[in-house]
């Protein structure tokens, strides 16, 4: 069985994940959804909301998974029988970055080929951070965020 694992913060998840996840679910048997856990880095949405939030945006995908997990990366792909890393690509900021978590990744575990799909042009444009500036500041999540998650960002900023 081929599983690809896409990891992220997912704070909050985007229409740019859901495409990555989507043309995935084509390539690997399973797409793994890892929420990475880390205590020291300040998160918009709790890991509660954000796993609520992704299982909100793949309902009805038998072949995606949603888990939390709180370890490196390529040592979580081990844990759940990933041999691939999915990743998306916005632009060539992102694969600078990429690139050498990947060639670490391949480092530690020689078995894992992280995989790019670059991000259809259509949502390019879109990350977490920006759509949590204009939650922030009271404006629709709408178009930026699958659709049944847009309630569940505004519930959560009403939480303050």
């Amino acid at each position: 069985m081929r599983i690809a694992l896409f990891a992220g913060s997912f704070d909050p998840v985007t229409v740019g994940h859901v495409d990555i996840v989507m043309r995935g679910v084509h390539l690997f048997d399973q797409v793994v959804v890892g929420v990475g856990h880390n205590a020291q880095k300040k998160t918009m949405f709790s890991l509660d909301a954000r796993l609520e939030m992704l299982n909100q945006a793949f309902s009805g995908y038998p072949n995606v998974r949603i888990l939390p997990y709180d370890t490196l990366t390529v040592e979580f792909s081990r844990q759940i029988g990933a041999q691939f890393l999915l990743r998306g690509l916005r632009n060539g900021q992102d694969l600078e970055y990429e690139r050498p978590i990947a060639l670490i990744n391949k480092h530690m575990d020689p078995g894992i080929e992280t995989v790019y799909l670059v991000s259809a042009p259509d949502v390019g444009h879109i990350s977490s951070t920006l759509v949590r500036e204009v939650a922030r500041y009271g404006h629709s999540t709408e178009g930026l965020v699958p659709p049944g998650v847009v309630p569940l960002i505004t519930r959560e900023l009403a939480k303050g």
